[in-house]
């Protein structure tokens, strides 16, 4: 058998059994969704950064890096600064308040805190959280495909039904204990795969001389943490990578993990852990693309295959197939927490809350099974209609939910004056402006959509909560 082939279905026949192994600890929606806040700092450090970084690290930041060489340093540095800025201004006081408040969900909290007898936060930040976890789970199913097919030879629709339904699986047997223990094994393999590869790759070149010039031969801008702009172009062009961090702070399948850990004094742990994570992770992503760049030029009809291929052609098969399925663990590993964010969005925000609270827990587990189900569904459809490149359907979510929540969750911890009418207008004007600026190409080519989407946000919250501070009695 061939080694890879066999290591991949190992891969799967665990991540199998762990969805059956945790089945039993689901005995209630806060279970399903939340494991009751009982997860410690390492286990919630490792699932953080792995439902973070999807295929997007081990696919799609690789691939930049082959397109624009050391232009991609922007993104990794923006990134690694915006997981630092999460952990240190948003972890803590997220999780005590949630706890404060009892709520186990973002639009929940929201609501609760802002006492919203409308329901409008809660509603609007549901279809918000479906509506982008839907193009993001649909990039994983995507990335699924394109590292199976060059792996195994498989079509992608194959390869995206194997990943696909594997996910499924397990995410609707396990809930969030299962993911956030399959997270620490994937986020383990993640990084060992982008610390290992880059490494070998230079061995292989003869060290950073050689790489240097075996690029420099391609393209020498390609050397150049510029690209060759200039001006006001490598201004936005910079600007647009490391505004990729601004979008940590309101990722909701992230900031849960800092909900469910068991104690907020164990934050301070876990922010060294998954710092530490990222500066290995994210050093190593660019790094794969570029070295890949050295080692093969740009001779893929396919940017985003170099991680694979770069495994199988230096590494002995059966460690090229350990190194693959991290390609896989990071698409598995992003996939799951947003189904389990997506899912909860319509037992617990919708179903529950609003429409039938004294629903029995056996009900709404199943109702969250079920939604898991349908969601996933909708993913893989979308997946098989989607033109674009992994990394620009991913940071396009990215940009969306980072809108959206970033400002709102920022100023609801941190600014006292902020009203419900200012956090509405917020969110829908965070949605709004991404939704404009990416579908409008000349916009969309001169800045990245989070980070108009992510001010406009932030101006309106401020502006709206300052104009309605007379009506500010339902704040708590």
């Amino acid at each position: 058998m061939n080694p890879i082939f066999f290591g991949f279905i190992a891969y799967l026949i665990i991540l199998f059994v762990k969805g059956i192994l945790t089945y039993k600890y689901n005995r209630t929606l806060p279970d399903f969704i939340l494991a009751s806040r009982r997860i410690g700092p390492w286990l919630a450090s490792f699932s953080e950064r792995a439902s973070g970084e999807s295929a997007w690290l081990l696919v799609g930041l690789p691939g930049l890096a082959l397109a624009t060489g050391f232009n991609a340093i922007w993104p990794a540095i923006g990134c690694v600064a915006g997981i630092l800025f999460s952990w240190t201004f948003i972890a803590r006081k997220l999780r005590e308040k949630t706890e404060q408040y009892g709520a186990i969900t973002l639009p929940y909290f929201f609501e609760s805190k802002y006492d919203d007898k409308t329901h409008a936060l809660k509603i609007t930040s549901t279809l918000i959280i479906i509506f982008f976890f839907t193009i993001y789970v649909a990039a994983q199913f995507l990335a699924a495909g394109k590292v199976l097919n060059i792996t195994f030879g498989i079509s992608r629709l194959e390869g995206m039904l194997i990943g696909g339904g594997i996910i499924i699986f397990y995410t609707i047997m396990g809930g969030f204990f299962a993911v956030v223990w399959t997270d620490f094994f994937q986020g383990s393999l993640m990084v060992f795969t982008l610390v290992l590869l880059p490494i070998v790759g230079l061995y292989e070149l003869g060290g950073m001389d050689k790489m240097a010039n075996a690029i420099g031969r391609i393209d020498p801008n390609l050397l150049f943490v510029g690209g060759g702009d200039t001006g006001l172009k490598m201004f936005l062009s910079v600007l647009g990578g490391l505004g990729i961090g601004f979008g940590y702070m309101g990722q909701p399948h992230l900031v849960t993990r800092f909900m469910a850990i068991k104690n907020p004094r164990e934050i301070r742990v876990g922010r060294f852990i998954a710092v530490s994570w990222a500066i290995l992770a994210f050093w190593g992503a660019v790094f794969v693309g570029i070295v890949g760049l050295g080692l093969f030029g740009n001779i893929f009809s396919d940017q985003e295959m170099i991680m694979p291929y770069m495994a199988k052609s230096l590494l002995p098969a059966a460690l090229a197939g350990v190194l693959i399925c991290g390609a896989i663990a990071a698409m598995m590993s992003t996939a799951d927490s947003q189904l389990l964010v997506a899912t909860s969005a319509i037992s617990e925000d919708i179903y529950h809350q609003m429409l039938k609270k004294e629903a029995s827990q056996r009900r709404l587990l199943f109702l969250s099974r079920t939604a898991t189900l349908i969601i996933g569904i909708i993913s893989f459809v979308l997946a098989l209609t989607a033109e674009s490149l992994v990394y620009w359907l991913v940071l396009y979510a990215w940009a969306g939910l980072g809108a959206s929540f970033g400002p709102a969750l920022l100023l609801t911890l941190w600014w006292k004056k902020v009203t419900k009418q200012g956090i509405l207008a917020g969110m829908i004007g965070g949605t709004v402006t991404v939704l404009v600026w990416y579908n409008v190409s000349v916009l969309k080519n001169l800045l990245y959509e989070l980070i108009p989407g992510f001010t406009v946000s932030l101006i309106l919250i401020i502006t709206v909560s300052l104009l309605t501070q007379k009506t500010k009695s339902g704040l708590r």
